[in-house]
């Protein structure tokens, strides 16, 4: 099981946190919902729970819960910015089809 982040995406959430004050890493999960099937689901890490997986990615802590590491296993998380525009993209190898905006997925 694995997930990566592009240094872009690993800086950001260093930045960000660091800017925030508070928070251990970057909490990623999938819900069901958009038009594919399932969402991924960014947030920041405060804790670990019981049941999360987490992995540590260029010295940021990536906590991802047990139910949501099966839709994500092997995905690399990028931040990318175009035009005034930014927002993290998901490289999903297990994702079969993505909606258009890229915001959902199915397997």
């Amino acid at each position: 099981m694995s997930i990566s982040l592009s240094t872009a995406a690993a800086d950001r959430v260093r930045n960000f946190l660091v800017a925030r004050g508070h928070g251990i890493g970057l909490r990623l999960a999938v819900k069901k919902t958009g038009c594919s099937g399932y969402a991924y689901v960014v947030n920041y890490a405060e804790e670990v729970a019981a049941g999360d997986v987490v992995f540590e990615v260029s010295g940021v802590k990536v906590v991802v819960d047990a139910e949501s590491l099966p839709f994500v296993d092997g995905t690399e998380v990028d931040f990318v910015k175009q035009g005034l525009n930014e927002a993290f993209k998901f490289r999903n190898p297990r994702a079969k089809a993505e909606c258009g905006c890229g915001e959902s997925f199915s397997l």
